[in-house]
């Protein structure tokens, strides 16, 4: 038995030749026993084509016009296929050789699809489900609806008003996920949640641009009675809209928060070394997708449709998964984040146009009208002209302030440096551009996992913006002095009941 393993190690099987020559000798058989079948198979169209009255002879027979519109490239055909005639058996012509090979390929292919037991069931893909509306909205000037969501304190009891926009496929149900009512209570903070026109329940706005989008966040503060400066808060392609807000509206702006801000991949200001380390952290899907948003955004339509607008949960999942690290896909696949991307994502898509998602990947891609070097806080400078000339000898004899441009309050921004989707090289560039800002990296942390359902990231955020938590402001009572009604004025408690005490 040894002896015989070891001859066919060699190739040597015995005095009837070696190995290679048993295989030519099974390929000749198989040869063989195809061309026999397909003969069996030429005699029975034969036999058919003899009834001259049949349907075969009519339109396949030997004068049909198909047959003479065929002759011709299948004599072609059968010239190219001589050239393996010398691995056919004698008398063998290769046309049918490979004619009856196809044949049995197909039936082969046929009875393992129709035969083969499946042995792991798939589940069925989760349908999209779309929800009644259940949003407050505002009305617009232009005579849009807003869609807004608002969580944590009342108005007349906020220390602080957070705005945030959402990102690309997201919703006003998103905010910071995971986010506690009692930590918006505890820091005494009012956040404001709302629907980018066209998504959720707010209405398109045809034309829009980051200009109109920072003029939403203005009419949506106003109409909600934020009297005092208001925080804005950016995630991921959302940041793109709080930028806009620095740059039209910076007297409404208290101060911006950003968590992996997106920035305009094409930027020029982006240096070799930057965009090299941007583009290289993405898949090729995701910059073939950059490149159609920039170059022929009309096939995005086409693309969203078969993927998130697909009306299937295992298409939007297919979307999410792009360009993700380890971590990020870890938390994907938990059930809590899951049945929230899910909610968030059909409430995003539930007016099943993909214009508004066309537009907004645009947005990211295009000119934005600004650039953050317009955000930098820089000294003015002097202008030409007469007038500035007078008033600059009067800076010399009177001691005036200095002017300055950009945005005078903070910039904080959030990294994480595993983050696939918006790569650490981007929050560098921005830090480039506006030294001032202070960026926090997140050694190990993702896309999502700093800002999604994580309770201790979620406080150390506000601790940063607003220090320590002082809860919500006290009630407020109008003072009657005289027959004229005096402001409303804040009663600390402790003053409270010495009024009390005065007065009895």
């Amino acid at each position: 038995m040894n002896s015989v393993a070891g001859d066919i190690r060699e190739g040597n099987v015995g005095e009837s030749g070696n190995v290679v020559d048993h295989v030519k000798e099974f390929m000749k058989g198989a040869a063989e026993m195809g061309v026999e079948l397909g003969r069996g198979c030429r005699d029975i169209v034969r036999q058919t084509l003899g009834n001259e009255n049949s349907f075969l002879v009519k339109y396949f027979g030997i004068d049909s016009y198909l047959v003479r519109k065929l002759r011709g490239p299948c004599r072609k055909a059968r010239d190219k296929l001589k050239c393996f005639d010398e691995f056919m058996p004698e008398d063998k012509d290769p046309v049918h050789v490979f004619s009856v090979l196809a044949f049995v390929f197909i039936v082969a292919v046929a009875a393992l699809w129709v035969n083969t037991d499946i042995k792991e069931s798939v589940p069925p893909s989760k349908k999209v489900s779309i929800h009644p509306p259940s949003a407050a909205r505002i009305l617009l000037p232009d005579g849009r609806y807003l869609a807004y969501r608002e969580q944590g304190v009342p108005m007349d009891k906020a220390r602080f008003t957070i705005i945030f926009p959402h990102p690309f496929l997201s919703s006003r149900l998103a905010g910071m996920p995971g986010l506690k009512d009692s930590l918006l209570e505890e820091f005494g903070i009012r956040l404001l949640t709302y629907d980018l026109p066209g998504f959720g329940e707010s209405d398109p706005h045809p034309g829009r641009d980051l200009r109109t989008s920072a003029l939403d966040i203005s009419l949506l503060a106003d109409a909600l009675e934020v009297k005092d400066k208001f925080w804005i808060v950016g995630y991921s392609s959302g940041s793109m809209h709080s930028w806009a807000a620095l740059r039209y509206i910076p007297d409404r702006i208290a101060g911006a928060a950003t968590f992996s801000p997106m920035v305009n991949p094409y930027d020029p200001l982006l240096s070799r070394e930057e965009r090299s380390r941007t583009w290289d952290m993405w898949t090729r899907k995701r910059k073939f997708m950059f490149f159609l948003a920039r170059r022929f955004p009309r096939f995005l339509s086409l693309l969203y449709r078969r993927s998130f607008l697909s009306g299937k949960h295992s298409q939007i999942d297919k979307w999410l998964s792009l360009s993700l690290g380890n971590r990020d896909r870890a938390l994907i696949e938990d059930p809590v984040y899951e049945d929230f991307w899910q909610r968030d994502v059909e409430e995003s898509i539930r007016q099943g146009n993909a214009k508004p998602f066309v537009e907004e990947a645009v947005l990211q891609v295009s000119n934005w009208g600004f650039s953050l070097v317009d955000l930098r806080l820089q000294k003015r400078p002097r202008g030409r002209g007469i007038i500035n000339w007078l008033k600059w000898l009067r800076s010399l004899l009177v001691d005036m302030p200095e002017e300055y441009t950009g945005f005078l309050g903070p910039i904080h921004i959030w990294q994480g440096m595993d983050d696939r989707v918006v790569p650490p090289a981007m929050t560098d560039f921005v830090h480039r551009i506006l030294p001032g800002a202070a960026v926090h990296k997140l050694p190990y942390q993702g896309h999502y996992t700093y800002l999604y359902f994580c309770d201790e990231c979620h406080r150390q955020v506000f601790t940063t913006l607003f220090g320590s938590p002082q809860g919500p402001l006290a009630g407020a009572i109008a003072v009657e002095e005289g027959p004229e009604a005096m402001d409303e004025v804040e009663i600390v408690p402790e003053v409270r009941e010495e009024q009390e005490e005065s007065d009895s």
